[in-house]
């Protein structure tokens, strides 16, 4: 009995977390979807960062079937793909996150993307850099989320002038674009001040 009562306690916990980071974490797509679907009250959703979150290890013991891989380092080949995507966005608290890093996921698609900003309608911070995304998550991205400030596109050399064009003229609150490592062209920057 004290065990059901401690796997409540930290269903519980992670419902109250506001920022959850699986960075550093091997995960498939089904973990992180059963683990937000109890986080309720999430704010910020981080795929990729360079610090790992300890205190999530103790909760996914207890909520989840098997562990994380704490020992992976890897920055490229992530676990998350476009069905993970799918079903992060089913989860109740994609409506309210304001910030989302999917940086370096390069297992993702602008399907899967597309299928997340279409529910992520607080968003105000978006990391997208470092994936293979095309203009057509930029469309999805600037129809969804008016109230995106920053979006971080490094190195997405699949994104073409059209899609920051696009974003600037539907965002009205962004406030700075990344866009290091792009292949797009000097003037297109003029033209997007101009906006």
């Amino acid at each position: 009995m004290d065990l059901l009562k401690w796997k409540q306690a930290v269903k519980q916990s992670l419902g109250r977390r506001e920022s959850l980071s699986f960075a550093s974490w091997q995960m498939d797509d089904d973990s992180i979807a059963r683990l937000l679907h109890h986080a309720y009250g999430l704010k910020e959703l981080d795929l990729f960062r360079v610090t790992q979150d300890r205190d999530i290890q103790v909760l996914y013991k207890w909520v989840m079937p098997r562990p994380p891989d704490l020992d992976s380092r890897s920055r490229w080949g992530r676990q998350v793909t476009d069905d993970g995507l799918y079903n992060v966005s089913l989860a109740n608290c994609v409506s309210k996150l304001t910030s989302i890093s999917l940086w370096g996921v390069t297992g993702i698609t602008d399907s899967g993307v597309v299928q997340l900003m279409s529910k992520a309608i607080s968003l105000q911070h978006l990391n997208i850099g470092a994936t293979f995304i095309t203009d057509e998550s930029l469309l999805a991205s600037a129809e969804s989320c008016p109230c995106l400030k920053t979006i971080v596109l490094w190195s997405c050399r699949h994104v073409s002038e059209n899609g920051l064009l696009v974003l600037v003229s539907k965002c009205w609150k962004l406030q700075s674009i990344n866009v290091w490592g792009m292949r797009v062209p000097v003037d297109c920057f003029f033209t997007l001040l101009a906006i």
